[in-house]
């Protein structure tokens, strides 16, 4: 499996549904890397840890990574944040309802206007479960990107998602949070 990672220092402050503009360049210089180091490894699809049309402002980081990159990407959500009507409360009355019997199964999440924003995905047989949360992010509908983060599901996160935060808090550990003097 490639890996490949950077310290990086952040420059703009973190404001909520702008992740995009500060983290985006980071993760273009990672695939400029191996698209020139391992091309063949060039990925036919990328799991976002973010959001794609399941956002404030309907673009997320998985919408801006695969717009920049080209290549077909998924935003995968932990937890929901209010876009359209959409909201905690709201999701948990829908998954309380049965919409998401068993794992691999999934709920379609329209907003109030009536735009399909992703979907809950139940991964796990717990009758607590909390679904991660699929949206189309770049060149890929919503059913295909539901699908690919069942397959990639072993623990309740999509493996690629879930992989790239460990082996990342990992690295830091071995290497430090922070450059001396940072």
């Amino acid at each position: 499996v490639y890996e490949d990672m950077e310290r990086v220092t952040l420059t703009a402050p973190y404001m909520p549904g702008y992740l995009a503009f500060r983290e985006v360049g980071f993760l273009l210089r990672l695939l400029d890397r191996l698209r020139a180091s391992s091309p063949h490894l060039t990925p036919d699809a990328i799991l976002v840890d973010g959001n794609g049309k399941l956002h404030p402002h309907g673009f997320g980081l998985a919408c801006h990574l695969g717009v920049r990159s080209g290549i077909p990407t998924i935003g995968i959500g932990k937890s929901l944040h209010h876009v359209d009507g959409l909201s905690k409360t709201r999701l948990r009355a829908i998954l309380d309802a049965g919409a998401c019997p068993a794992p691999g199964t999934h709920a379609v999440l329209t907003g109030d206007s009536g735009t399909v924003r992703g979907a809950a995905l139940r991964t796990t047989l717990a009758d607590d479960f909390k679904p991660v949360l699929v949206s189309v992010g770049h060149a890929i509908c919503l059913q295909s990107a539901v699908a690919l983060a069942w397959r990639c599901c072993v623990h309740r996160v999509p493996e690629p998602v879930r992989q790239a935060d460990l082996r990342s808090r990992e690295w830091l550990r071995r290497h430090g949070a922070a450059e001396p003097g940072e």
